[in-house]
C-alpha cells in the first residue's frame, strides 16, 4: 500500500468524510408487524446519519473538534445540514445533483427491521471537489466511514488518504477493505467483515484475532475489530488486546460501531495507551446502545466509566 504518515499516532484536528449520508428515520412500534395490517407509532426520530457523520458527532460531544464533509443533495441532505448545525457539529459538504438516502429502522417486538436506500449516482468531479476540499482544510486525522454511493469505488478512498500527510481511519465493508490501497492508520469491521476482507472464519475469539492480525498487514497500522455482545479486539504490531463488552441494557445498536471507533480516536488523541483507548472504545458504545436511533446520549463520565472495562493479551 501507498500514501499515509507513519510515526506517533495522531492527535489533534479530525475530519470526518461521508460519502454516502442519510437521514436515519427511527421509529418504535409496540405490536408485532402483520402482513396486511396497519401498524401506528408516534414514537418516532429524524436523525442525521451516516457513519463518519455519527463519528463527528460523538466526537464533539467527547470535546474533540471533528468537523464533517462528503456530499449532500435534495430535502434529506438540507435536513441533515440542518441538524448538524442544531448539533453545533462543524461542515462543509460538497453540493451534488442526487438526492441524500434515507435510512429507516424499525424497532418492534420481535427484533430490528432496517431498510436503506442505495443513494445517489456520483460523478468524477463530484470525488475531485471532495478531495479538494479535503486538501484546503488539512487535518491531521481523516476518518473515511460508511457505505460508497453508486459511481464511485475504493479508489476514491485511497486519493483521499493519499492527497496529504494526514492519517486515514476508515471503516467500511469487509469486500471494500480488501479492495484499499493505501497506507491506513486504523480500520473497524465488524465481526462479519471482518470475515469478509480476509476469507477466514470469524467465529471464535481467536478465529478474529487471526484475522485480524491477517487484515492488518494489508496496510492498516490497527484493526479494531467490534464483536458486538462479545466486546471488541485491538490488534496491533506487537499485541492482540481483547476488552468484553459493558453489562448495559441495549436499546438500539443503531452507531454501535462508529461510537467504538469514536473512542478509540478520542483515545489516541488524548495521546493514551492502546489499552486505555480500546477501554474508551467500549465505554463509549455501551452508552451509544443504551438510546434508540443515531442520537448522542450523555458522554459525562464516560472517562471514569471506562475504568470497570477489563482489558487481556490474547
Amino acid at each position: 500500500m501507498t500514501g499515509g504518515r507513519g510515526g506517533p499516532d495522531p492527535g489533534g484536528d479530525v475530519l470526518t468524510v461521508t460519502m454516502n449520508p442519510a437521514i436515519d428515520h427511527t421509529l418504535a412500534v409496540e405490536e408485532p408487524l402483520r402482513t396486511g395490517e396497519v401498524a401506528r407509532t408516534d414514537d418516532a426520530r429524524f436523525d442525521a446519519g451516516g457513519k463518519g457523520i455519527n463519528v463527528s458527532q460523538y466526537l464533539t460531544a467527547l470535546d474533540i473538534a471533528a468537523p464533517s464533509t462528503g456530499f449532500l443533495g435534495g430535502p434529506f441532505g438540507r435536513m441533515i445540514a440542518e441538524a448538524l448545525d442544531d448539533d453545533g457539529v462543524a461542515r462543509d459538504f460538497v453540493e451534488i445533483a442526487g438526492r441524500t438516502r434515507l435510512n429507516t429502522t424499525v424497532l418492534s417486538p420481535e427484533g430490528e427491521y432496517k431498510i436503506n436506500h442505495d443513494g445517489p449516482v456520483l460523478e468524477a468531479a463530484d470525488v475531485d471537489a471532495l478531495v479538494e476540499r479535503v486538501r484546503e482544510r488539512g487535518p491531521e486525522l481523516l476518518v473515511v466511514a460508511g457505505s460508497l454511493p453508486r459511481g464511485i469505488d475504493t479508489d476514491a478512498v485511497d486519493r483521499l488518504a493519499g492527497a496529504g500527510p494526514w492519517d486515514t481511519a476508515v471503516d467500511m465493508g469487509g469486500e471494500l477493505l480488501r479492495r484499499l490501497d493505501a497506507d491506513y492508520l486504523v480500520c473497524k469491521p465488524n465481526r462479519e467483515e471482518l470475515a469478509a476482507a480476509t476469507g477466514r472464519g470469524a467465529e471464535t475469539l481467536d478465529a478474529c484475532a487471526e484475522a485480524a492480525r491477517e487484515l492488518r498487514e494489508s496496510g492498516f497500522r490497527y484493526v479494531l475489530a467490534s464483536l458486538g455482545p462479545d466486546g471488541a479486539l485491538l490488534v496491533t504490531d506487537s499485541a492482540a488486546l481483547y476488552a468484553p463488552a459493558l453489562p448495559v441494557t441495549v436499546v438500539d445498536t443503531v452507531g454501535a460501531g462508529d461510537a467504538m471507533l469514536s473512542g478509540f480516536l478520542a483515545g489516541l488523541s488524548r495521546g493514551e495507551s492502546h489499552a486505555a483507548a480500546l477501554r474508551t472504545a467500549i465505554a463509549v458504545a455501551s452508552r451509544v446502545v443504551s438510546v434508540s436511533g443515531t442520537r448522542v446520549p450523555a458522554f459525562e463520565s464516560v472517562f471514569e466509566a471506562r475504568e470497570s472495562v477489563d482489558v487481556r493479551t490474547l
